[in-house]
């Protein structure tokens, strides 16, 4: 069992939902993100989705963009992503983190370095997940098993408009635990409509028996409250890229620290 499965499993035990932030690797310090990650852990964080930095980001909306094109511009990619996780795992061998980006760093990398080499060196690294945003289920079969057979799981997102027949998709070949993008259109945009999210959420559990985390709008304790009623866990990105964004360096991980353990707060209570 990889440390996701552990981790959600001690988890159900305690009653307890997941708190998952997510940051863009290499923002807004090419060298603070190991730090931070330990601080977001210390903090209450359970999983960490960490961004992969990539140019054409269709999915993230102007606050993740814009960290995703500083990381860039700061020499940050998939092989300096990899060695941020490898100096985290120095210090944490449990806390499970998860890659989040797109298809074409990953197949740029393979690329690069040869078939099967992302698998090989983020398994290596002490990668526990992957969620590429452009990858359908129906076309990486193959990617999810390779995934499997180094330990690590494959993540999908499910949307408002996803159907029966997507979330059916899905359930074959995801593991670890599928991503609910409350809204429509990229990060950090919209309103949350939490009522929407609980009538999704059973539609959703009908066929994918894995954990249901659920992202995109939650920007505070009360709107991560709401969410932690229904969902097994809540996913945060945008808030904390602007809550980081203009910080000193010394700044970032403690600012980031402290809103999540508001956010830990709410979800106990």
């Amino acid at each position: 069992m990889n440390r996701i499965a552990t981790t959600f499993d001690k988890l159900k035990a305690a009653n307890r939902k997941a708190l998952i932030p997510y940051v863009t690797a290499g923002f807004p310090y090419a060298d603070v993100t190991p730090e931070l990650m330990h601080a977001m852990v210390e903090a209450g964080a359970d999983v960490i989705e960490l961004g992969v930095p990539f140019s054409d980001p269709m999915a993230d909306g102007p606050v993740i963009q814009k960290a995703g094109d500083k990381a860039l511009a700061m020499g940050v990619g998939t092989a300096q992503v990899l060695e941020m996780v490898k100096a985290f795992r120095s210090r944490d061998s449990q806390t499970p983190v998860v890659l989040m980006g797109y298809a074409n760093p990953v197949e740029r990398y393979d690329q690069r370095h040869g078939e099967h080499s992302f698998v090989r060196d983020a398994a290596a690294a002490g990668v526990d997940g992957v969620l590429v945003v452009d990858y359908p289920p129906e076309e990486c079969v193959e990617f999810a098993a390779k995934l499997r057979e180094n330990g690590m799981d494959l993540i999908f997102l499910l949307a408002p408009t996803s159907t029966e027949e997507r979330m059916r998709q899905v359930a074959k070949v995801a593991s670890g635990y599928v991503y609910y993008v409350s809204l429509k259109g990229v990060t950090g945009a919209g309103t949350l409509d939490t009522a929407a999210v609980e009538a999704m959420l059973p539609r959703i559990r009908a066929h994918v028996s894995l954990p249901v985390g659920v992202g995109f709008g939650i920007r505070d304790a009360a709107s991560a409250q709401a969410v932690g009623r229904v969902a097994d866990a809540v996913v945060i990105g945008s808030r904390i890229i602007q809550l980081i964004e203009d910080q000193p360096r010394d700044q970032v991980a403690p600012v980031a620290a402290s809103f999540l353990r508001e956010i830990r707060q709410a979800l106990g209570a």
